[in-house]
């Protein structure tokens, strides 16, 4: 690898974007010897942690043309001085940006992109997963304000408190727990629907909450009550073992 190509890969290495550990290793090797290029490291480094800490927001439409507009006003590097008695086209001397130094300054704001890239789609996915719970805040809500809402409240093991509410009208229900005991490691707790003496998957429990909410999924109307199992992380399609408490739906 020859020390231009050393010079373009500034950014890659700030972003731990290189491809192979002996890249990573002619890199470092190289700034012990490279003051340009270690500086660079460093500002594009702090640069890059700046934008991490900022509040993303989604890209206008002119950024692109603004980008590229900067782009000849932004110093990456030192001028470049030209041996003198080169001539240029307009007969005084001409200056030229060399290949790898054209390169480097491209390759730290494609590295900066897409750390601004990142920052944008975990600020979407925050927004889309506040959404999500303000939806069914809402439907818990409804099921509660419910003119028909029917309630029933039940000792559960280990004296945590269990309360039922369904609504026939939107033919929902809500399961809200009070002390429950935290489930055993890499475990959570499931609900059911009891269909007859079949259990159909209603939901699952919030594992870090003692006092939790749930809006259970499904159709309630068919069901004569419910169950609470202890399940693997991520729910099972069917039980594994036996109720730790079971409710009745609630009666007019």
């Amino acid at each position: 690898m020859s020390a231009d190509d050393l010079h373009t890969l500034t950014g890659a290495y700030v972003l731990d974007a290189l491809d192979t550990v002996e890249e990573r290793d002619a890199v470092e090797e190289h700034l012990l010897h490279c003051a340009a290029c270690a500086q660079e490291v460093l500002e594009l480094s702090e640069t890059a942690a700046r934008l991490g800490l900022a509040v993303a927001e989604p890209a206008g439409p002119a950024l692109r043309a603004e980008v590229l507009r900067r782009i000849a006003d932004v110093r990456q590097l030192p001028p470049v001085i030209t041996p003198a008695g080169l001539p240029s086209r307009g007969g005084g001397v001409l200056r030229r940006l060399p290949r790898w130094a054209l390169a480097a300054s491209l390759a730290g704001v494609v590295a900066l992109a897409g750390v601004a890239g990142l920052e944008y789609r975990r600020a979407e996915e925050a927004g889309l997963r506040a959404a999500r719970a303000e939806a069914r805040a809402e439907a818990v809500a409804a099921v509660l304000a419910a003119p028909d809402a029917r309630v029933a409240t039940a000792r559960l093991a280990d004296g945590a408190v269990g309360t039922l509410v369904h609504s026939p009208s939107l033919d929902q229900a809500v399961f809200a727990a009070a002390g429950m005991p935290a489930p055993p490691a890499g475990k959570v707790y499931q609900l059911w629907y009891d269909d007859g003496g079949t259990m159909r998957p209603a939901g699952l429990m919030d594992p870090d909450a003692a006092t939790s909410t749930t809006l259970l999924a499904g159709p309630a109307n068919r069901s004569a009550g419910i169950g609470i199992t202890v399940e693997p992380d991520g729910g099972s399609p069917s039980p594994t073992s036996a109720p730790v408490a079971t409710m009745t739906m609630p009666e007019a």
